[in-house]
């Protein structure tokens, strides 16, 4: 579940710490978001953390420097097996299913442009299925009992834009960043800034505009600065 630093897990949406894998998603052009008809073409409500409350970061991203070098595409969030999974952001399930013998899900994310933004959670038994669509905060799926790389258990979340793997905590707005006890601790332990960090690395100042549907425009412009890892 992205555990193992530059341990390939094999997934098209980017929930590994490696650069090969099969390919768990529908394509990357347009016409696979599945939001021809425009119902999902803003995201409701905005984006919310995949579990309940304000989990804690048990390991925050860190792209590795090479395209097979170690590193940790995705965060790690702290939670237990049989805990609710929610959708991070809305969109349609381009994936549920086992990759390497793990739960993966995949939401293509609407409104994200072409192509678009894919959100993954893992370990996960899906309670949705391919093609269906979901809106941001509805439980998607159930924390499986492992295999886990982390203690006592987490929550591998993910995103990605093609071959570019992204922060996904740079979708949230910054009151859900900011809110509980608990602060964001990435791999050094060092506590994140007091605002979440801008794609160029400074950190956001107060009273900025908090990142709903803009969030993605934001994740956009992080991704255009990635370097593309192979699979």
């Amino acid at each position: 579940m992205g555990g193992g630093d530059g341990a390939s897990t094999g997934d098209e949406a980017g929930t590994g710490d490696g650069g090969g894998g099969a390919d768990t998603g529908d394509g990357t052009g347009a016409e696979d978001s599945g939001d021809a008809d425009g119902t999902f073409a803003e995201l409701d409500g905005g984006p919310v953390w995949p579990l309940v409350g304000r989990p804690s970061v048990l390991r925050g991203w860190d792209p590795p420097t090479t395209p097979y070098g170690r590193g940790h595409r995705g965060v790690d969030l702290a939670a237990r097996p049989g805990d609710a999974v929610l959708a991070a952001a809305t969109g349609r399930v381009s994936f549920a299913g086992r990759v390497a013998g793990r739960g993966v899900l995949v939401v293509e994310l609407a409104g994200s442009g072409a192509p678009p933004l894919r959100t993954t959670y893992e370990p996960v038994r899906a309670l949705v299925d391919k093609g269906g669509k979901v809106v941001a905060g509805q439980q998607v799926g159930v924390l499986e009992p492992g295999p886990f790389h982390c203690v006592p258990g987490c929550l591998h979340w993910g995103l990605r834009r093609a071959e570019v793997y992204l922060n996904p905590l740079l979708l949230l707005p910054p009151a859900l960043l900011r809110r509980g006890p608990s602060r964001l601790l990435p791999v050094f332990g060092v506590p994140e800034p007091e605002g979440p960090a801008e794609p160029g690395g400074e950190p956001r100042p107060e009273g900025a505009a908090a990142p709903g549907a803009a969030g993605l425009s934001r994740v956009r412009r992080a991704g255009s600065s990635r370097r593309r890892c192979p699979r």
